[in-house]
């Protein structure tokens, strides 16, 4: 019985959609990519149109050849590596060396014509994977030649930069072309911080009652301006000013403030969250996330693929996940967390719209009825997911927010104070999810304030005044979740590179980190000054962030 042969990069994938296709189908794996331009020569050729010559990968002999034998004896060959450039490609070259001219794929045998075809889905379930081979495809040059054209790129950058740094750094070392523009970044941010100035700064804050609760508010300003303090000499001032004044409620404003949730996780958001909630490295969370797409073993109901694609840079869901989630919502946690249409965010400019945010496959799979059969770090990503989705579909978190200005008068003087409390009328998504932040904002301080009632006109009491000196800081130094928001803000590189722009910088000794802040080596500030003064335009911020927008 003739037999339809289905090859994915990784044995567990292969493992998991086995099940789902059945006897019909054998799958294999690639093992990741089988070809790549050759180690030791350049492979690009600069006065033929830049064309390329791929080879077998030292060490895939082995798995090529067995692909090649049981491409002989398929009845059809389905291409299945994951759904994104580097898969298109991987996919491409699998054509290649199974006969195929990797378009719509036709290779002659002894039995007649075979298919090769490509086959994509965002999800490792039974339905999914099965829906996509009743619509197979052929393969997309154009993400083939986008995938080669970055390829090329960094093989043309790496040739021309890597005589340079063994003549002028030493020999072995090498530079890529995102890997050196993240590395500015932190040796830029380095010497931000050894050039920073500080700056002294004074705040004063009083003490206050008229009934309970008491409450602490902040000088802002004398009169109607707004007024720094920079020295201590003003704040010894104002503070004896103040504690001799009379004190009253200038004004009372309430309104009610509405928080968004966020998007489902795109590949940049999960892995700052992982990094800030999790405390997780880039690298690991997306070893856990690459392991629950591929597939969990869960019991009677055997080997599933618990997430979607875990590469991606776009936030749109399915309809059909949107409804489930919106009706999962309402029976857990009532109807009126349930907004009256499913929420919409917006995709950058650059995502990728084939793909989907990352997001459970079923939202009916609560992460306790899966903790039995995770390990503990599987169990927190996919927990962390499954908020993160649920929460996106959520109604808004709803604020009462009272502003009160007050005066202190002192003669013909009036020193005004402020003080904003916030309380939390409906939890909405932070019933379920809360985003993680670099720093505290407004927001946050405005909950520590729980406020009396108040009324325009009000005398207050005063307890006592606070004068606080402080310094300005210096810029912070990068970690893996300011770093990877920072490359994403800027462009560069795209969500599938940032684990290994993360290592690679690393591994080559070019920074360090140290308390989980990345600080520049000595070779990492020689290569840096060395190919950005001798190739300017090519580890320039903008040419690398311009060159992805127009791939």
């Amino acid at each position: 019985m003739s037999k339809g042969l289905v090859i994915v990069e990784s044995p567990a994938k292969a493992k998991t959609i086995q099940k789902y296709l059945g006897s019909g189908y054998d799958v294999e794996a690639s093992l990741g990519h089988i070809k790549d331009l050759p180690k030791k020569s350049l492979g690009v050729d600069l006065d033929d149109n830049f064309a390329t010559e791929y080879v077998i990968i030292p060490g895939k002999e082995k798995v090529v050849a067995r692909l090649k034998k049981l491409a002989k004896s398929a009845d059809a060959i389905y291409l299945a590596p994951d759904p994104d450039r580097e898969g298109e490609a991987i996919a491409a070259h699998l054509a290649e060396e199974l006969g195929g001219d990797s378009i719509d794929g036709k290779r002659k045998s002894k039995k007649g014509a075979v298919i090769i075809r490509r086959v994509t889905f965002n999800e490792i379930t039974k339905r999914a994977v099965q829906e996509a081979f009743l619509h197979p495809r052929d393969i997309d040059h154009n993400l083939v030649n986008a995938q080669q054209t970055r390829r090329v790129l960094d093989r043309l950058v790496g040739y021309q930069v890597s005589p340079l740094l063994w003549d002028k750094v030493r020999r072995g070392i090498s530079a890529g072309r995102v890997q050196t523009v993240a590395l500015r970044l932190i040796v830029e941010r380095d010497r931000d911080i050894k050039a920073f100035v500080k700056e002294e700064y004074w705040t004063i804050d009083a003490h206050l009652h008229a009934a309970k609760p008491s409450f602490a508010a902040r000088f802002i300003g004398i009169g109607d301006e707004k007024t720094p303090i920079t020295n201590g000499e003003d704040a010894a001032k104002i503070k004896a000013a103040a504690e001799g004044a009379d004190w009253s409620v200038r004004s009372v404003e309430k309104r009610e403030r509405r928080r968004s949730p966020a998007a489902p996780f795109t590949t940049s958001k999960f892995q700052q969250d992982a990094s800030r909630k999790l405390r997780f490295s880039v690298k690991r969370a997306m070893m856990i996330a690459q392991r629950l797409y591929e597939g969990v073993d869960l019991g009677e109901e055997g080997t599933v693929g618990l997430i979607t694609y875990m590469r991606t840079d776009s936030p749109q869901v399915s309809n059909d996940a949107v409804a489930e989630v919106r009706e999962l919502i309402g029976k857990e946690y009532g109807k009126e967390f349930v907004p009256e249409a499913p929420n919409t965010y917006k995709s950058k400019k650059s995502a990728q719209e084939a793909h989907e945010a990352i997001r459970p496959t079923a939202a009916s799979r609560h992460p306790d009825q899966m903790k039995q059969y995770l390990q503990e770090d599987e169990y927190k990503v996919y927990k962390l997911i499954w908020q993160r989705f649920v929460a996106s579909q959520m109604n808004p978190a709803v604020f009462d927010q009272t502003t009160v200005e007050i005066d202190a008068k002192n003669g013909n003087d009036i020193y005004r104070f402020r003080v904003t409390g916030s309380v939390l009328k409906f939890e909405g998504f932070l019933k379920v999810y809360e985003e993680s932040k670099d720093a505290k904002d407004e927001e946050d301080e405005a909950l520590k304030h729980k406020l009396p009632v108040l009324t325009e006109g009000q005398k207050l009491t005063l307890k006592e005044v606070d004068a606080e000196q402080h310094f300005t800081e210096p810029p912070p130094r990068f970690n893996e979740a300011s770093l990877v928001k920072e490359l994403e803000e800027r462009g560069i590189g795209r969500p599938s590179t940032y684990a290994a722009i993360i290592s690679t910088i690393q591994e080559r000794q070019y920074v360090q980190k140290i308390g989980g802040k990345f600080i520049p080596t000595e070779i990492g500030f020689v290569v840096t000054d060395l190919l950005v003064a001798n190739f300017k335009d090519i580890f320039d911020l903008q040419y690398t962030a311009r060159l992805e927008e127009e791939l």
